[in-house]
């Protein structure tokens, strides 16, 4: 087996539900067994069942690629964010991140539905830890992005929270100093992280913005690609009553048909009974004609 072809089978894999992935794990893993691959047998078989949070989450990521790779992307720009910005704008990220957090795993949700697994109060949390945690950690967002979670992942504690960032500060001196004039290096210096911190802000707010927004456009897709299934439902169901009421017409009309024949077979026997009684009958009335003919004939002769 080429490289490629097992990775895509580890992918398949794990979009499996859960209550199926061990039965599909071990029906791969004697396949490519069967052709004489036993190494990537054994890493299939290797492959750990992942928990239902951790499945909705790699279904995520399989299922919406475009949206997956902008939230990796927006938890670039919110780490970089909350290491610059002052507690007035972690606040504010801190609330569109949950927003973000809350809509796309409304999406896992939808899908988990979708596939015949739905998901609890707290598979659904589990799931929220997970994309919270991609948010917040390089790493976690490393392992989500390869689509194999077996078990739901946990953000840090101290990510988000309303906290001044760390600035180092220069020893006391021990004589007084005049205090530094406008324009000095210092000034300018703090001036420039404030407009870095500003930058960095405005970046992160529009990422965030950007990432709500593709999120709004898709749940109204999704809400327009539904309502179009339940019309479609509909029709299909209007259709198959036009079908199952054409059936039964057409069932009475042969069974009408049938009677019919028969009523003309019997029809058609006394018809062809008749004509032979009839034919007999006027055999018989030539001949009783032709004897009295004949008595007349020779009664006159006499």
């Amino acid at each position: 087996m080429r490289q490629d072809e097992v990775e895509s089978l580890l992918d398949e894999l794990y979009t499996t539900p859960p209550a199926e992935f061990v039965a599909r794990r071990e029906e791969l893993a004697a396949a490519a067994k069967a052709d004489g691959h036993g190494e990537d047998a054994r890493r299939i078989h290797a492959a750990r069942r992942p928990t239902l949070a951790a499945w909705a989450a790699n279904l995520l990521l399989r299922s919406r690629p475009e949206e997956s790779r902008q939230f990796l992307e927006l938890g670039q720009a919110l780490r970089e964010a909350y290491r610059t910005l002052d507690a007035a704008g972690l606040k504010e990220l801190s609330a569109q991140r949950r927003r973000i957090v809350a809509a796309l795993s409304g999406q896992a949700a939808r899908l988990a539905r979708e596939a015949g697994h739905g998901l609890s109060d707290a598979v659904q949390q589990e799931v929220e830890s997970t994309l919270r945690a991609v948010l917040a950690d390089p790493g976690a967002a490393e392992q989500w992005a390869g689509g194999r979670l077996d078990s739901a992942l946990t953000p840090p504690s101290d990510f988000g929270t309303a906290r001044m960032p760390d600035v180092p500060r220069k020893p006391a001196r021990r004589t007084a100093s005049p205090p530094p004039a406008p324009g000095t290096a210092k000034d300018e210096l703090a001036e420039r992280r404030r407009q870095r911190r500003r930058q960095q802000l405005d970046r992160a707010r529009k990422a965030a913005d950007r990432a709500a927004q593709r999120l709004r456009e898709k749940r109204a897709d999704q809400s327009e690609a539904e309502t179009r299934l339940a019309q479609a439902r509909d029709r299909h169901a209007q259709a198959l009553e036009q079908v199952s009421a054409a059936e039964r017409q057409l069932d009475r009309a042969r069974e009408t048909l049938r009677r019919a024949e028969r009523e003309q077979q019997r029809a058609e026997e006394r018809q062809g009974a008749t004509a032979d009684a009839v034919a007999r009958a006027e055999r018989q009335a030539r001949e009783a004609a032709e004897a009295a003919d004949r008595l007349a004939a020779s009664d006159e002769g006499a």
